[in-house]
C-alpha cells in the first residue's frame, strides 16, 4: 500500500451449474492463488457460487440455502487472507430474491450489494427470478453457526445423521442425572457469547454501500453488477459522488461477435469518466452453453487505461497494480469532476452506508511496468499517428498567428540541431497550409566559436531542400566586440561567454524579422524550459514558440517521422544525420572539429528529465514516489545513484528557473503537460524547493554488500 499502490485481481473460476460446493471450492482455491500474488482486492463473477445459468433452479429453496452455506464456508476458509473479496450469489430477503455481491474481509461478511438493473431482453430473463435492489436498504440476519454446521456436516460420513441423533439422545440422558443447581461442564457462557458475536450477524443489504479501508482511508470501494454498467446512468456514478474511487463489477456477460470490444470500451470509458479504478470479473467456462457461451473477459482499468485483460474462453486470473493516490490527485485537480455527496445531481444525493475493512500495512510489490518514455507511444502505429497530429497542432497554431497579424514572412535561427530543425519543418507545413511561398521563410545560420562543419552543413542543406531562404551571419566579430566592450576575456569560457553568443543570435533574428516584416519562430522545447536550459532574453525569447510544449524525447520522434514520410531521399538523409548528431548548444569551441559541449553531460539525460517532468506536473507525485517509479521504468538502463543524482538536479533547476517560464512567448499546447504561465503552470518564481529537496535527501539507496573472504575463511568453508 506504500505510495498508494494496491494490487487487484479479477478471477473466473471453473463452475458447475447449481453445484455450490464445487464452485465454492474453486473460489477458495483461487483466493489462495491470488493471495500468493499479493492481491488485496479480489473480484469474482456474478452469481459465481451457484453459476449464473441456473434458470428456474433459482426458485429451488435448497439451492438458495446451499448458496448461503457455501458463502459462510468461503468466508471462514479465507479468514486468514488479507484481502477484500467479492463473490456473487442469489439471496432471498423479505420474500424477494436478489442478485447480490457479497463483500468478505478476514472471515466477516461485510455487506450485500444487490443488482439494480435487471436485463430482460433477448437472451436475458433476470426479471423472471430477481427483484431490483434499487430501493433496498436493510439488514440480513445470518446465523453463521447454523450454516457452518451444515457445511461441516457435509464433510462427514454417510452415517452422520444417525450419529448426530444418537449424540443428542445421549446428551439428554446425561442432563437428567444433573442436580438442579448444576450445569454441564462442557457449557461455557463466554464461548457462547463469543460464538454469537462471531456467527450471528446483521449484515447490510443495500446498493448504496462504500467499503473503506481503515489503514488506507483513501481507498474506497463500491460494487455494481453486470448490466448496471450498461445503462445510461450506472450506479457507479452515484458511488463516485459518495467517495468511491475503485469500482468492482461482478458480471456474467455472454459472448456474441464484436461484444468484447464494446465491453472493453465501456469499462475503459467508465473508469475515465469517474476518474477511478475499475475491476470487471465475468463468467466463463462451466456456465451452461444451452443457448449462449460465456468467455470470461476480465478487465482491470485505471482512469481510461486498460491495465490488464484476460484471454477470452480460458478461465483464469488477471492482476494489476492500481494507483489510488494517482486517482485521488486527479480528482482533486479536475475542477469539473468534483465528487462529493453534496454535489451529487438530483436522484444521486442519497445516503450511503460505510463499511470498514482492514488490510495489513505493507509495501505492494510492483508488477506494473511504467513506461520510461511516457511522452512517446510505444506502439509504432500509435506513435506515427501521434507525431502527425502534433505536427498539425503546431502548424495550425502558427498558421493562425500568421494569418491574424497578416504576416508573410518568418525568421528561424537554424543551427543544424534537432529543435531548430523541427521548428523549420513546422513552419514549412504552416506556410503550405496558407498557400504561401516557402522562400518567405528566412533560415539564418550564425556560426561562432562552437560551430562545427557537421551542423553548419546540415543547416545549409536542410534549408535548401525545404525551399527556405538561407541567410548566413557570422557573429564571431560582433561577439568579440561585445566582450571588449564589457571587459570580458574571451579565453574565460564561463556563462558570460556562452550567453553572450546566444543573445547576439537572438538580436540578429529580431532585427532581420523587422527588416522583412516577419516574426521570429522560437525553437526551444519543453524539456529545456523545465530545466531552464535557455539564455534569458536569448534563445528563451521569440514571437511564437512552436516547440514550447514538445518534450525533447518526442522531438526526436517527430523529426524521425518526417524523415520516414517526406518521400524525399535527400531530405530524409539530412534529417537522419541531424538525429545522429549529439545535442549541443555549440557555445564552446569544438575539439578536433567535433562537438565538445554535450547538453546531457551537463544537465543529465533528457529521458530521465522528461520522466520526472511528466510525473511531477501531470500526476503531482512527490519525489520519493517518482524515484520509485523511475527505478521501475529504467531498471537495467540507469542505476539508482544516477537516477537520484539527476532527480535532485531536476528539482533544483525546476524551482530556480521558474522566472524564465513566467515570461514565455505564445506557443501551442500539444500534450497533457505544458509550462505556459497563461495555461498549465501558474507557479510563483520565488517558490522554495526546500520541501522537495528535503524529501530527496531522505532517500537512502541500499548498497550491495561485497563479502571479502580471507584464505582462512575459505579453508574453513572447504573443510566444513
Amino acid at each position: 500500500m506504500k505510495d498508494g499502490f494496491i494490487k487487484a485481481a479479477a478471477g473466473t473460476p471453473d463452475v458447475r451449474v447449481a453445484d455450490c460446493e464445487f464452485n465454492a471450492t474453486e473460489i477458495i482455491r483461487m483466493v489462495h492463488e491470488m493471495e500468493e500474488q499479493g492481491a488485496k482486492v479480489m473480484v469474482f463473477p456474478e452469481l459465481c457460487i451457484t453459476a449464473y445459468t441456473c434458470g428456474d433452479l433459482f426458485w429451488q429453496e435448497n439451492l438458495l440455502e446451499e448458496a448461503k452455506v457455501q458463502l459462510v464456508r468461503i468466508a471462514e476458509e479465507t479468514a486468514d487472507v488479507d484481502a477484500l473479496i467479492f463473490v456473487g450469489l442469489p439471496l432471498e430477503y423479505k420474500g424477494k430474491l436478489y442478485n447480490v455481491a457479497a463483500g468478505l474481509n478476514h472471515g466477516e461478511i461485510l455487506g450485500f450489494v444487490p443488482k439494480i438493473n435487471l436485463p430482460n431482453y433477448n437472451e436475458f430473463y433476470e426479471a423472471r427470478y430477481f427483484t431490483s435492489g434499487e430501493n433496498l436498504d436493510g439488514t440480513v440476519h445470518i446465523d453463521r453457526d447454523v450454516y457452518r454446521a451444515r457445511y461441516e456436516s457435509d464433510t462427514e460420513s454417510d452415517d452422520v445423521e444417525f450419529e448426530i441423533e444418537m449424540s443428542e439422545f445421549d446428551g439428554f440422558e446425561e442432563l437428567e442425572e444433573l442436580e438442579e443447581d448444576e450445569e454441564p461442564d462442557y457449557i461455557d457462557e463466554n464461548d457462547e457469547e463469543e460464538d454469537e458475536e462471531l456467527y450471528e450477524e446483521d449484515i447490510w443489504i443495500s446498493p448504496n454501500m462504500i467499503f473503506t479501508c481503515e489503514e488506507m482511508p483513501k481507498l474506497q470501494i463500491a460494487a455494481e453488477i453486470c448490466e448496471d454498467l450498461w445503462v445510461p446512468n450506472p450506479p457507479s456514478v452515484a458511488h463516485a459522488y459518495h467517495g468511491a474511487n475503485l469500482i468492482v463489477n461482478l458480471s456474467a456477460s455472454d459472448e456474441v461477435v464484436g461484444k468484447d470490444s464494446y465491453r472493453r470500451s465501456l469499462v475503459s470509458a467508465q473508469s475515465a469518466r469517474l476518474l477511478c479504478g475499475y475491476i470487471y470479473a465475468t463468467a466463463g467456462e462451466g456456465e451452461s452453453t444451452q443457448d449462449v457461451v460465456y468467455g470470461g473477459q476480465n478487465l482491470i482499468a485505471e482512469n481510461g487505461t486498460i491495465l490488464a485483460e484476460s484471454r477470452r474462453f480460458v478461465n483464469g486470473i488477471i492482476y494489476a497494480d492500481l494507483d489510488i493516490h494517482r486517482l485521488d490527485n486527479e480528482r482533486r485537480r479536475m475542477t469539473t469532476c468534483q465528487f462529493a455527496p453534496d454535489l451529487a445531481p438530483e436522484g444521486q444525493d442519497i445516503s450511503y452506508n460505510e463499511v470498514l475493512f482492514t488490510l495489513e500495512r505493507e509495501e505492494t510489490k510492483l508488477t506494473r511496468k511504467f513506461d520510461s518514455r511516457p511522452f512517446v507511444p510505444g506502439v509504432k502505429e500509435e506513435r506515427e499517428r501521434r507525431c502527425d497530429e502534433i505536427l498539425n497542432i503546431q502548424a495550425m497554431g502558427l498558421k493562425k498567428r500568421l494569418a491574424h497579424i497578416h504576416c508573410q514572412n518568418a525568421v528561424i535561427g537554424l543551427s543544424g540541431g534537432l529543435d531548430s530543425t523541427l521548428a523549420l519543418l513546422v513552419t514549412v507545413r504552416a506556410f503550405d497550409m496558407l498557400g504561401m511561398d516557402r522562400d518567405k521563410i528566412t533560415a539564418v545560420t550564425m556560426p561562432c566559436f562552437g560551430t562545427t562543419d557537421r551542423t553548419y552543413n546540415n543547416a545549409c542543406s536542410l534549408s535548401k531542400c525545404l525551399g527556405a531562404t538561407l541567410k548566413e551571419v557570422n557573429i564571431r566579430e560582433a561577439v568579440n566586440l561585445h566582450f571588449r566592450d564589457i571587459g570580458h576575456d574571451p579565453e574565460v569560457h564561463d556563462v558570460t561567454y556562452e550567453n553572450g553568443q546566444a543573445r547576439e543570435r537572438t538580436q540578429i533574428l529580431m532585427d532581420i524579422a523587422n527588416q522583412s516584416g516577419g516574426i521570429v519562430i522560437g525553437t526551444g522545447d519543453l524539456s529545456e524550459l523545465a530545466l531552464g536550459w535557455a539564455t534569458y532574453n536569448g534563445d528563451h525569447m521569440s514571437m511564437y514558440a512552436v516547440n514550447a510544449s514538445v518534450p525533447k524525447t518526442l522531438v526526436r520522434h517527430l523529426v524521425r517521422y518526417y524523415a520516414d514520410t517526406c518521400e524525399d531521399q535527400k531530405l530524409a538523409e539530412i534529417l537522419l544525420d541531424i538525429l545522429d548528431t549529439p545535442v549541443s548548444p555549440e557555445l564552446l569551441p569544438p575539439k578536433d572539429g567535433v562537438i565538445s559541449q554535450k547538453t546531457e553531460d551537463l544537465v543529465g539525460p533528457y529521458e530521465l528529465h522528461d520522466f520526472f517532468l511528466y510525473y511531477m506536473l501531470r500526476w503531482t507525485f512527490p519525489p520519493k514516489k517518482i524515484f520509485r517509479l523511475a527505478q521501475n521504468a529504467f531498471a537495467g538502463e540507469y542505476d539508482d545513484e544516477t537516477i537520484l543524482k539527476w532527480l535532485k538536479t531536476f528539482y533544483r533547476r525546476f524551482f530556480m528557473q521558474q522566472f524564465k517560464r513566467s515570461c514565455l512567448p505564445d506557443g501551442p499546447k500539444v500534450g497533457s503537460v505544458a509550462v505556459s504561465p497563461r495555461g498549465d503552470l501558474r507557479m510563483p518564481s520565488d517558490a522554495s524547493a526546500a520541501l522537495w529537496m528535503k524529501e530527496l535527501e531522505q532517500i537512502r539507496i541500499l548498497q550491495t554488500q561485497v563479502l571479502v573472504w580471507s584464505r582462512e575463511d575459505v579453508n574453513l568453508l572447504l573443510l566444513w
